[in-house]
């Protein structure tokens, strides 16, 4: 175990016990994040739901499912990436014997942020792929729009560069050639991600040992990073 690995778990043992909002009454679990806390590259989306309440695991649901599929298109597992949420309880509604999930809200996103900011401190990720808009207005910049920033790399405080994915929930809201176009659309934002992962480990390499002149450098390792 890294030393990465054993802050993180201290900071995760701090956060199952967290009651800095109402959502710690509704929670099953907290849903603190999971994966590679070695990785370069972090995940990052709005907050569980359901089946991520129940299980106290990010991304398990069929939005889960699709992201492990579009991950897999890249050859790439949960072992090799972490994935978490802004908001790590459930924000719901319960209505009798009914439970529905809602968007967090903006004190409660407050509330919880300090856990994001501390496990992106401590992973130190090259890269970011927030999924969705809401993960967005946090990660990149205030009032996001997915339709026109999705796709496109920006400098953020929390890593070297940040882009933005459709979130899989939204894409298994579409249908037919929509479904397809969203779908793809995921998958190349992931393709895009880990390239971009690839860019800032080689212009780091050749920063710290600059090849001499006239000399190419060495074929880039066929790797997942």
């Amino acid at each position: 175990m890294t030393l990465i690995d054993e802050r993180l778990e201290e900071l995760k043992s701090k956060a199952l016990a967290c009651s800095d909002c109402p959502l710690a009454q509704t929670r099953t679990n907290v849903v603190f994040g999971e994966g590679n806390p070695n990785t370069p590259l972090v995940l990052v989306g709005e907050g569980p739901g359901a089946n991520e309440d129940a299980t106290g695991r990010p991304f398990v649901g069929r939005a889960g499912q699709l992201l492990d599929q579009c991950l897999a298109e890249n050859r790439i597992t949960r072992k090799h990436v972490y994935i978490c949420n802004v908001v790590k309880c459930r924000a719901c509604i319960i209505e009798g014997r009914s439970v529905k999930n809602r968007p967090p809200r903006q004190e409660e996103v407050s509330a919880c942020y300090h856990w994001l900011k501390e496990q992106l401190e401590i992973i130190k990720p090259l890269v970011i792929l927030s999924l969705g808009a809401p993960a967005s207005n946090i990660i990149i910049h205030k009032d996001f729009k997915m339709t026109r920033e999705r796709g496109i790399f920006f400098p953020t405080q929390y890593a070297e560069s940040a882009i933005a994915a459709l979130h899989p929930a939204y894409v298994l809201r579409q249908h037919g050639a929509e479904f397809e176009a969203a779908r793809a659309s995921l998958v190349a934002d992931i393709a895009a991600a880990r390239r971009k992962v690839m860019e800032i480990k080689k212009e780091l390499a050749e920063k710290a040992a600059p090849q001499p002149e006239n000399k190419p450098a060495p074929p880039q390792e066929l790797s997942l990073f």
